[in-house]
């Protein structure tokens, strides 16, 4: 039977999790680690060849699955691992523990652990008949050995099993050195912690995870309604001003210990502007401190829909590395913000403007190599078609108007080029990682974008705030491009390349939830969809339960 997606299941995974304590966490590493310890015989039982490949004949499995099985009982000189001579191991209850405390709120995870489950309840019961029951052991103990590594994979390197370019991902998903851990499971020295995913943001979502599951399994979530008020100021008065200061307390925003008239005041005052301001900050909001439409909408996410998004990000967590580069540059799309690394700590960032709907910026990665200054920019083909084309009819001189020149093709399909200047649409400066997806960094004449909270409206490509300080930042071990040469480059209107002293790994990504370096928990828009489609992919119900946005009685949010 399918098993909703429901928070509660996840709270009582978590809580039987919490309430172990380290000694029995580790005694059972132990017990499992000591079953695969292949110097010791631990069963009179052994498998044979044939055995193996019955099982794999009647249980098609990937071919990394049915190598890896192998290769595993192979080094363990086909003996049981499961199993000490009749009986299950103190490793299989491990296992299933292991499985049952897991945060698995995931489809696939969830038929695994049902199925284990189904597999170990008859074996569990010891047979009078040890002989007919041979056959059985045969097929249990392969079963779990074929489980383990399914649960080991999905478990660490994502449960989506599906090309992820499907789901609109490039960015090449992270291989786990499985050669290593079933040597380490052969040997007896693996820790079954290491099958966690090891990137530092998928524990602390998993830390913050809890808080949420236990908002929506006992706090109600009513949704607030700003009615006909456009927003409300410091000083003002609201009957919503009680709500609101008791929804930043459970989010964590605002410090308790307030008297009962307090938190009962309809007057907005310094203390709750604060919280409003530090709630406004992490969810991508203007921090102004006043409260409008914008902050009501974020304060009605239900924590369910909060669980469902933070374990959407854990899911992506497991595709990528464990770390990210020492010097990466960093684009989070819904974020809309650059972050620059230096030896693995972020040194800055800045604010960009991504793809609109219509022409979403890929997600993907490469390495920055090339800088230009005062570039050309090459009008795509799209482009030429769909505007500048309609726009000639209406005003042959269009072309001048705007800087650019034609430079081949034919009347209706020709080759233009905006030349460099203040006009140009590539700005001054642009930062080329040379892709598939002709996506680059580059600066822009039209800085008032970088004002609004949404910027998802480029053609594709990713606008800077600061494109000059990025060169600079860039060029600054290389001695012949001072600040001031490089101004020099950007305003001499003639096109300059130049190849920077170091080359930089560029990763696109796409989080909607993360945790910053003050240890925040930080939500963003699902700005392109990539939610949705991942949520269909792990969960039996996509949309968890009371999913209410609300404005007004009348008006239902964006």
């Amino acid at each position: 039977m399918r098993i909703p997606f429901t928070p509660l299941v996840i709270l009582t995974l978590l809580a039987g999790c919490n309430s172990i304590q380290e000694e029995e966490k580790d005694a059972t590493v132990q017990e499992i680690n000591e079953v695969f310890e292949s110097r010791v015989v631990y069963s009179v039982r052994t498998l044979t060849p044939g055995d193996l490949d019955a099982y794999l004949t009647a249980h098609p499995v990937s071919h990394w699955d049915s190598t890896a099985i192998t290769d595993f009982y192979t080094r363990r000189n086909f003996q049981y691992a499961w199993f000490v001579n009749d009986t299950l191991s103190q490793a299989a209850a491990g296992f299933l523990a292991l499985v049952n405390s897991s945060d698995i709120a995931y489809r696939e995870l969830e038929a695994l652990r049902d199925s284990l489950n189904d597999l170990l309840r008859p074996a569990q019961q010891t047979p009078t008949d040890t002989t007919a029951c041979d056959g059985c052991r045969t097929a249990l103990e392969l079963a779990l050995t074929s489980h383990f590594f399914r649960f080991a994979d999905k478990k660490y390197g994502g449960v989506v099993g599906k090309d992820l370019h499907e789901l609109d991902w490039f960015i090449p998903r992270k291989k786990k050195n499985y050669d290593r851990l079933l040597d380490s499971l052969a040997a007896g020295g693996m820790d079954l912690r290491s099958i966690e995913p090891l990137h530092p943001q998928y524990a602390a979502l998993k830390d913050q995870l809890k808080q949420y599951v236990t908002l929506d399994t006992l706090v109600g979530w009513e949704p607030i309604l700003l009615g006909e008020r456009k927003k409300i100021l410091v000083g003002d008065t609201a009957q919503i001003i009680p709500e609101i200061r008791q929804r930043l307390i459970l989010l964590g925003d605002l410090i308790t210990g307030m008297d009962m008239l307090v938190l009962s005041s309809t007057v907005y005052d310094s203390t709750l502007m604060h919280a409003v301001v530090r709630f406004q900050d992490r969810h991508g909001l203007e921090p102004d401190g006043q409260i409008g439409k914008g902050m009501v909408r974020m304060l009605n996410f239900t924590p369910a829909q909060r669980v469902r998004t933070m374990l959407i990000n854990m899911e992506r967590l497991r595709w990528v590395p464990e770390q990210y580069a020492p010097n990466q540059l960093l684009v989070n799309i819904p974020e809309y913000r650059l972050h620059i690394y230096e030896n693995g700590v972020e040194a800055w960032n800045m604010k960009v403007v991504v793809g609109a709907e219509a022409t979403r910026t890929v997600i993907f990665s490469d390495t920055l190599s090339r800088i230009v200054f005062s570039p050309y920019w090459g009008v795509p083909n799209s482009i030429v078609r769909n505007e500048i084309l309609p726009a000639l009819k209406k005003d042959p001189n269009y072309l001048s108007k705007k800087g650019m020149e034609r430079i081949g093709g034919t009347d209706a399909n020709p080759l233009i080029r905006q030349k460099p200047g203040g006009g140009n649409a590539l700005g001054r400066v642009k930062f080329l990682f040379p892709n598939s997806y002709s996506i680059y960094f580059h600066d822009t004449p039209s800085k008032g974008g970088f004002a609004r909270e949404s910027r998802a409206f480029s053609h594709g490509c990713i606008r800077l705030s600061q494109p000059q300080e990025l060169a600079e930042y860039l060029l600054r071990n290389d001695t012949a491009w001072t600040k001031e040469k490089i101004k020099e480059a950007m305003y001499k209107g003639k096109e300059t390349w130049v190849i920077p002293p170091e080359k930089r790994p560029v990763s696109i990504g796409y989080f909607t939830a993360w945790v910053d370096a003050k240890g925040l928990l930080n939500f963003r828009d699902d700005v392109y969809g990539h939610d949705e489609r991942l949520a269909n992919e792990l969960f039996y119900d996509p949309t968890p339960p009371v999913a209410i946005v609300a404005l007004t009685p009348l008006e239902a949010a964006p």
